[in-house]
């Protein structure tokens, strides 16, 4: 950043600046210029902070992606089993509904005399009583599945807390100390600013407006008599160069009086009278 000689303080520049004035411009001019590189600077840093906290927040996004990525599989393991766990369930609860209905229906034809009937019935009764083993054996090794594959999603699900609460940890810390190094720029950059502005009103106080009109007095003065003024000069005189006598050049010439103040006549407000002589009012 610099100061250039346009816009409204362009007169302030100009080169005909003189003295304590144009020395104090000049530091003006300095300190902004490194104000300017300061803010360049913090803008710089604040950039290398910001890629820091990006580069933070990438990592952290690709652990928590692994950690979900082993959540969902140790939770579609659980949907799976305990379906097939249900599925045994209804089994078993249906194998053991045809084993009561094939004993009840046993308890009727007690006292049927058909005796191919009955063993048609024990037969079924057996069928019965072993499908339900089965169905139970099945059953239960499904929950006894289940139960062990809760207990792996319990434990991913208790270490993925524990990750997500060290990243919430690490994140807080990471985004706290960031903010204060942050704040700390800021305010070493007013500070910064502030002792350069403080050189600028340092040479405003040695600023003297004084010594400045002197100054361009000095400089541009022509001389210490003023022009002498126009004469009269007749064409047919011969002493048409020559001053009149006595009477010297420059500011020792008489100058008139003022002029007289015209006054109203008693008998006529529309007439004045000066020295005896009277103007109508128009």
């Amino acid at each position: 950043m610099s100061i250039c000689p346009s816009g409204p303080l362009a007169h302030l520049f100009d080169v005909d600046t003189c003295c304590t004035l144009k020395q104090a411009l000049d530091v003006f001019k300095k300190q902004v210029d490194n104000v300017a590189q300061c803010h360049i600077q913090l803008a710089q840093t604040l950039r290398e902070e910001a890629r820091k906290m990006e580069e933070f927040r990438e990592k952290q996004k690709l652990q928590r992606k692994k950690t979900e990525l082993i959540m969902d599989a140790a939770h579609k393991q659980r949907s799976l089993q305990f379906k097939k766990t249900m599925d045994a369930k209804k089994i078993y609860v249906q194998k053991c509904r045809d084993k009561d209905e094939a004993e009840q229906a046993v308890h009727r034809s007690a006292n049927a005399v058909n005796p191919k009937q009955q063993e048609k019935l024990f037969v079924k009764l057996a069928t019965s009583k072993t499908a339900v083993e089965d169905s139970d054996k099945v059953y239960m090794m499904h929950v006894n599945t289940l139960d062990k594959v809760r207990e792996d999603w319990q434990s991913e699900h208790i270490k993925a807390c524990e990750i997500f609460e060290a990243q919430e940890w690490e994140r807080i810390k990471f985004f706290r100390n960031a903010l204060w190094v942050h704040v700390n720029q800021l305010s070493q950059q007013c500070v910064t600013s502030d002792d350069m502005y403080e050189e600028v009103r340092k040479s405003l106080e040695a600023c003297s407006i004084e010594k400045d009109i002197e100054y361009f007095v000095n400089q541009q003065k022509t001389g210490q008599t003023p022009p002498a003024p126009i004469v009269y000069e007749n064409f047919y005189s011969p002493q048409k160069n020559t001053a009149p006598q006595g009477k010297a050049p420059g500011p020792n010439l008489p100058r008139r009086g003022p002029l007289p103040v015209p006054k109203s006549l008693p008998d006529n407000p529309d007439y004045s009278l000066v020295d005896n002589y009277s103007l109508i009012y128009q």
